[in-house]
């Protein structure tokens, strides 16, 4: 098959991630002698300066790494938690029914820094402050600029004028759109960083590392923010100004946690993911109804896999919409939802038509409740620029809206994560620190007693989900995709087409994929669109008639428009990775 790029492989290490900058960055961590998780930390704060549209300081990073010494996997949970003042009653008294998309309301506590920072502090070498300096560089310097972060900007620049003035001086400067192919600085976010390397005082490298977590959640960071957010009034969707509601006691309370993944074994591999605070146990849902078919026999650009694979995806992210939430919180039933026997009940409404319904299964002891009203709700995303992941398709933009990295070092240490929010659209930028906050908390319901309702301290059940495949026992792969609601149908596509139809990882990258929009998108305004398909551009149209001939509301997008895939395994004596094309950002490197 032809691929659009040579899938790299080599035996010292690989990095892939969705752009090269930061690829390249966290090869030459592993050149200088750092491990897989020194240059993960570095790619990922590299990301920050180099996709400021898809990802920033302010954002969350969920992580699933192998260490190779102990031959063990873990999840790194560096998904922040609502603020204390952050409860139903407070949205109510602001006549609030959705938490916006955009703002400084639906701002949760800023999980990635301390993730990192936990990643390299247990499982680096590195000081923190050499991981940094990729990152401050650039920001100091200046680091290309891409033509949809231009783009992105265009689109909010009447809103960055008018209203967002802090995020004007940063994001304009001279009051013009950053030019395709320029150079971008950022120097306060440079000042920012280094401002931490200088506080990150101790002992040990272990201690300086938990003196710089000081400076972010107990220090000035906090401090900034809590300022920022009580003292200034910030137009969002709602069309009107509101105040923030996260404090600096809310950054005190919370830090980045250590977690087991959940796991499923399908065919000979074992598939990780991060726990139902997050939406990654559907991929494992969908691999359990899809253990009953003989995916292998179908053609995997043919309407029978595309229609089977879309059919199971409707119930796994049925449950998703029913079940899911943060487990500190609520009980959520992932044992039942794997199980045998409630997949083999599940896998029978799997019939030759597209099913119109949003069909939740029952467990024992759980009332499946779903929101049935999303399609109404499309009228409302053209009201407003900046509204969550899915705005940067919107503005003419191949989709994209998060970024993904996975690393393989030659001890065989592993990492996967998937950084995302803290988008340069999505609220002002804190003049002190040059950075936004994110607004994973649009992703709550502000009903009583759902899975996913506001509470605070909770975990806003995050899109964000890196993947991590073993086979036969041993650590396989580690791969991911941004995408929002796509991110667990793109990466199940690529995973199929691996272990059933023997594609490599840039065969499996390259090879035309396909999404549904069927259920509530956990994005403000929570739009659903029923029945709907969408092929990239390069399938047959003989596929999207049959499928329309099935009920399913088919239709075709751009050649080039579906997934942003990359993926780093080991295969023997060596490691393979490859990077998405799309979009013409993302790279893979090694040697």
């Amino acid at each position: 098959m032809f691929t659009t790029r040579p899938e790299i492989a080599g035996t010292f290490g690989v990095v892939a991630s969705t752009h090269w900058i930061a690829s390249q960055v966290g090869m030459a961590v592993l050149e200088r002698g750092g491990n897989a998780f020194d240059a993960a930390a570095a790619t990922a704060f590299t990301l920050q300066v180099a996709e400021p549209h898809l990802n920033g300081p302010g954002g969350d990073a969920p992580i699933i790494l192998h260490a190779a010494r102990t031959q063990s996997q873990h999840v790194i949970c560096g998904q922040g938690v609502a603020p204390q003042a952050a409860t139903l009653a407070k949205f109510s008294e602001l006549d609030i029914d959705l938490i916006p998309a955009t703002g400084v309301l639906p701002a949760v506590v800023p999980g990635a820094f301390d993730a990192w920072c936990l990643l390299l502090r247990d499982w680096g070498t590195w000081e923190l402050s050499d991981v940094l300096s990729f990152a401050i560089g650039y920001a100091k310097s200046g680091i290309h600029i891409v033509p949809r972060i231009s783009a992105t900007i265009e689109g909010v620049r009447m809103l960055f004028e008018a209203e967002w003035k802090s995020s004007a001086a940063v994001f304009l400067p001279g009051g013009k759109v950053p030019a395709p192919e320029s150079l971008f600085a950022r120097p306060a976010l440079a000042a920012t960083y280094e401002r931490i390397c200088r506080e990150a005082v101790g002992e040990s490298r272990e201690a300086r590392i938990d003196a710089a977590r000081g400076s972010w959640y107990r220090g000035f960071v906090a401090e900034a923010v809590d300022r920022f957010f009580s003292g200034t009034d910030v137009l969002d969707v709602t069309g009107r100004h509101h105040r923030g509601l996260l404090a600096a006691d809310d950054f005190a309370r919370w830090s980045a946690t250590v977690e087991d993944p959940v796991a499923y074994d399908y065919h000979g591999h074992t598939v990780l993911k991060c726990g139902p605070w997050s939406q990654g146990p559907v991929l494992l849902q969908q691999l359990a109804l899809l253990r009953g078919f003989d995916i292998g026999a179908m053609d995997p650009f043919g309407t029978e896999f595309v229609h089977t694979v879309v059919e199971c995806a409707k119930l796994a992210f049925a449950d998703r919409e029913a079940y899911y939430g943060d487990p500190n919180f609520v009980t959520v039933p992932l044992g039942a939802l794997l199980s045998d026997d409630y997949n083999a009940a599940r896998r029978k409404l799997v019939a030759r038509d597209a099913s119109p319904e949003l069909r939740p299964g029952t467990v024992p002891g759980h009332t499946p409740i779903v929101d049935r009203d999303g399609a109404g709700r499309a009228h409302l995303l053209t009201r407003e620029p900046g509204v969550g992941e899915p705005t940067v398709a919107r503005l003419g933009v191949i989709g994209a809206d998060t970024c993904h990295l996975d690393v393989i070092d030659r001890d065989g240490n592993m990492v996967s994560a998937t950084p995302s929010g803290g988008w340069l659209q999505s609220s002002p930028v804190i003049p002190e620190l040059g950075f936004c906050m994110g607004t994973r908390g649009q992703m709550f319901w502000l009903k009583p007693d759902l899975p996913n309702s506001l509470e605070p301290g909770k975990r806003p059940r995050t899109t964000l989900s890196p993947s991590f495949a073993l086979r036969d026992g041993k650590p396989w792969m580690a791969f991911g995709t941004p995408g929002g609601e796509q991110q667990d149908q793109w990466s199940l596509i690529y995973f199929l087409r691996m272990v059933h139809h023997n594609m490599g990882i840039q065969e499996a990258i390259d090879a035309p994929s396909f999404h549904t929009e069927h259920w509530p998108s956990s994005f403000w305004p929570r739009v659903a669109r029923p029945g709907k398909v969408v092929l990239e551009g390069r399938f047959p149209d003989s596929v999207m008639y049959e499928l329309k001939a099935r009920d399913h509301k088919a239709e075709k997008g751009d050649d080039w428009s579906e997934g942003r895939l990359s993926g780093a395994r080991v295969e023997g004596r060596q490691m393979r990775a490859g990077a998405n094309p799309r979009g013409m950002q993302g790279y893979a490197v090694g040697r």
